[in-house]
């Protein structure tokens, strides 16, 4: 189910990750059925999903679905929901998400920003980041890591806490109504015959 025959390779995985050969529309629609199809309650899936989605906009690149799976397991929801939730955070949208939370938290107070605004490269200070912590560079770090990320984590929680419940209603609204609409089919498949009423056999007391 939802497999496909011959294995796509890895080019062309990654190609289909940056523009889907399906669409916008219909690989939307095969995430949907797929979460909708995943085991458990409507509350272990869709708070799972959107665990998953909520740490996509904090700014611990590299650890999201750690996170994910970690902050699942902690509410008892669906944890393969949860690394499909991840996916919110994609090429297409963490610039977007992290000029917003990095102007968010600026604006809520960590800092000034004006020294790092417009010429600011999120995906290079996180590749420097990862080096600077490998090679223990506590000056980096605190100099021209911080200066951006403490904004970014100001800015994320936030943003995270009201994109969790955001996505919550919405993937439970799907589900719901994806698994109503089964039981319906289900229902109008069955033979005629199977759903009539039978009345109870009348004995005489003769």
């Amino acid at each position: 189910m939802f497999r496909r025959r011959d294995k796509a390779s890895f080019f062309s995985r990654c190609c289909n990750l940056l523009w889907p050969s399906m669409g916008w529309s219909r690989t939307g629609n095969y995430w949907a059925h797929r979460v909708s199809r995943l085991p458990g309650s409507v509350y272990s899936i869709a708070a799972g999903f959107a665990c998953g989605a909520a740490i996509s906009f904090t700014p611990f690149v590299g650890f999201h679905i750690l996170l994910g799976v970690l902050s699942a397991w902690l509410m008892r929801a669906n944890i393969i929901a949860a690394v499909i939730g991840t996916a919110v955070g994609n090429p297409w949208t963490f610039p977007f998400i992290w000029v917003w939370i990095y102007n968010l938290g600026v604006w809520l107070g960590f800092g000034s920003g004006s020294k790092h605004e417009g010429d600011l490269d999120f995906a290079a200070l996180f590749g420097n980041a990862r080096q600077a912590a490998l090679k223990f560079d506590l000056t980096f770090l605190a100099d021209t890591v911080w200066p951006v990320f403490g904004p970014m984590l100001l800015g994320g929680i936030p943003t995270a806490i009201i994109t969790w419940f955001l996505f919550y209603y919405a993937i439970k609204h799907i589900i719901e109504t994806y698994r109503h609409s089964r039981v319906e089919r289900a229902m109008h498949k069955q033979p005629e015959s199977k759903l009539e009423v039978k009345t109870p056999i009348e004995y005489n007391d003769d």
